[in-house]
């Protein structure tokens, strides 16, 4: 592209995909400095002194960032310069906080060098090095996301699958803390509704785009809004019945919610229909009632969520323990370093954000939480902008599911609403969730770049006078 085109292309509003990858470069390099004194600032909050653990911290992420860049400028080379960024420092910030509370459990004595190379921050590394390599596989193999659509039967299918399995499997190789949403293999262990929640996106945006007319039919028109026909309700019924049955089998209110709020979304987006989001609210409702007084486990929760000190020493004692490290942060925190995070039970995975809210405080908790705004955001601008309806909607989709499964968590540790158990993208600890979204972000990429690359330009038509005569022969046809 010479300098003449380029400035044609500002002239013209459209993005320059040089601009937009030495821009991801440099706000990559931001991330990495950002994480790499944060994870500093943990060693001095603890009365050590900074050395090569952190430099090591900083200059092993800092290469695996490069790699993904050289990746995202290889085969993604149009696509939004802030999502990737957005999500390194996350994920850098989440190691962070596991190295802080890893210091915690560390054994008295401990060197900083065994602390690094033995706690779970040095885990979540290798993971995010595995996820980083997922990420540039589906760059690499998915050139177009229209290709997913021809795919989305065996999507719907395998997701469905690994979504019910836990549930279905013996409680001694699924079950952790009540909840059945493990396949555990010896050392190993994978939470497969990580991965089914990209699936059944998939499968729910091309199934919408295909039957979009019988989302669209005309119904009965009252308070202002026409209302689906009775017939026409089935696809939010089974979104409804495969929540209720996530819950019975699973135990798990979090992933009910998330899957029936992200399909009920999705159908808000393909019909434009507001009666739609009222008819879903309505099955919420109503599910919810039922879980109330059907499921002890649901009970449970609702009755902690209500009064957690009644419950402190008992089923509460998790949520109130968070509360008080809330309270000690306060606006700005206590500091890295300089708190009692680890007082809160999986305070690396389930509640990583009191974590964050004690050493952070508000203002920390405010920062993190724009930053899931800004990958969201991102994500619905390539929604809006992308060429075609499925693209819309898996992109669409995949935003919203980021942002309502924060809202879940961090509302379930804020006493906002009950508590789910679920885990925050790219903070906290484990493999599942780190890795799927990395491949949910790359297909975000995969569409931003489809969306920001410019069209092609119509070909030059001659005209007609001066145009070249071709003797065209006309076939002939014989009967077989």
């Amino acid at each position: 592209m010479d300098v003449n085109d380029h400035a044609s292309r500002a002239v013209r509003g459209e993005p320059d995909h040089r601009t937009s990858r030495r821009t991801e470069a440099v706000m990559l390099v931001f991330a990495g400095v950002v994480c790499t004194a944060a994870y500093a600032a943990v060693d001095i909050g603890q009365g050590r002194t900074p050395a090569w653990p952190a430099l090591a911290f900083g200059g092993g992420f800092l290469a695996v960032l490069g790699a993904a860049h050289l990746v995202v400028r290889r085969f993604a080379p149009h696509a939004d310069p802030l999502l990737l960024p957005c999500t390194a420092l996350l994920n850098g910030l989440g190691v962070v906080l596991i190295h802080r509370l890893d210091l915690d459990n560390a054994p008295p004595g401990a060197s900083p060098a065994t602390q690094l190379l033995t706690g779970n921050a040095s885990t979540q590394l290798v993971w995010t090095a595995g996820a980083l390599v997922l990420f540039a596989g589906v760059l690499w193999r998915v050139r177009d996301h229209r290709q997913l659509a021809r795919y989305s039967y065996t999507a719907g299918v395998l997701g469905l699958t690994l979504l019910v399995l836990p549930g279905l499997l013996p409680a001694s190789i699924s079950e952790v803390n009540g909840a059945k949403l493990w396949i555990r293999l010896g050392p190993l262990s994978i939470q497969p509704g990580e991965f089914a929640k990209i699936l059944v996106i998939i499968f729910a945006a091309a199934f919408l785009v295909a039957k979009r007319d019988l989302f669209t039919a005309a119904g009965r028109r009252m308070l202002g809004m026409t209302f689906p026909r009775a017939r026409d309700l089935a696809p939010l019924i089974v979104a409804w019945g495969v929540s209720v049955g996530i819950l019975t089998l699973e135990k798990e209110l979090g992933a009910s919610l998330l899957y029936f709020g992200i399909v009920l979304v999705m159908i808000y987006v393909a019909t434009e229909r507001a009666s739609w989001l009222f008819v879903g609210l309505v099955f919420f409702a109503g599910g919810s009632v039922i879980a109330y007084l059907v499921f002890d486990h649901v009970r449970a929760r609702v009755q902690v969520w209500n009064d957690p000190f009644a419950y402190a020493d008992t089923t509460g004692y998790q949520l109130v323990q968070a509360l008080f490290g809330i309270a000690d942060g306060g606006l700005v925190g206590t500091g890295l370093g300089r708190g009692d995070p680890g007082m809160v039970p999986f305070a690396g995975t389930d509640f990583i954000s009191s974590t964050i809210l004690e050493e952070l405080g508000l203002a920390g908790l405010g920062a993190v939480l724009v930053l899931y705004l800004v990958i969201a955001g991102r994500g619905l601008r390539a929604a809006i902008t992308t060429r075609d309806g499925f693209g819309t909607l898996l992109a669409g989709g995949l935003a919203f599911g980021l942002v309502l499964q924060v809202f879940v968590v961090v509302g379930g540790v804020t006493g906002l609403i009950p508590l789910t158990g679920m885990t925050m993208p790219f903070l906290s600890y484990g493999g599942s969730s780190l890795l799927a979204n990395y491949a949910l972000v790359a297909v975000l990429l995969r569409i931003s770049d489809a969306a920001r690359r410019p069209a092609r330009p119509a070909p030059r038509m001659e005209p007609l006078d001066q145009a070249h005569t071709e003797l065209v022969r006309r076939p002939r046809f014989t009967d077989p």
